[in-house]
Order: structure tokens, then sequence, then C-alpha cells
């Protein structure tokens, strides 16, 4: 019976994410939608950076929102993106123990 489930899992999640491949590449969409498609992933992942940058350190959100502009600032400058996070995550930590 559990095979069953797993099997059933797997295939609500497998389906979903193949589907979509084989369909896309026969559809063509307007111009403007395809730009705006384009963009979702960077809204969607800032959507899911922003709360993450604001509860670093709940009772100082600006340490944050300080590691957040340095880490857009750096990869702006197209620093290699270890360095990015490397930097965010040292100023939180510096700007964490002398606040």
């Amino acid at each position: 019976m559990i095979w069953i489930i797993i099997i059933g899992m797997a295939l609500v999640t497998f389906i979903p994410r193949v589907l979509p491949a084989f369909i896309m590449d026969s559809i063509k969409f307007p111009e403007w939608l395809e730009k705006w498609l384009k963009a979702i992933p960077y809204a969607a992942l800032g959507a899911l950076i922003f709360p993450g940058i604001m509860n670093t350190i709940p009772d100082k959100p600006w340490i944050g929102l300080v590691a957040g502009v340095i880490a857009i600032t750096l990869a702006w400058l197209r620093v290699h993106i270890l360095l990015v996070v490397l930097s965010a995550i040292g100023v939180v930590y510096s700007l964490q123990h002398f606040f």
C-alpha cells in the first residue's frame, strides 16, 4: 500500500513539472507576455529573499537591510556569487557583534 502512495505522489509531482515542458514549445506567446514571464523568476527570488533579510535579527532589521544593499551592490558590480554571499554574511556577523 505504501508503494502505491509513493508512486501516486511521484506522479502528482512529476506530471505538472514535465507536461509544461512539452506544451510550451508548441505555444507562441505575444512578445510582451514573454518579457513578463521572463521576469517572474526574479520577482519570486526577491519575494523569497526579502523576508529573510528583514528577519535576520528580529529587533534590528536594519542590519539585514545593510547586508542586502551590500549584496545587491556587489552583484551589480558582477562580483563572484560566492564573494557576494560571504560579504553579506560577514556584514551581518560584524554588525550584529558591534551593535
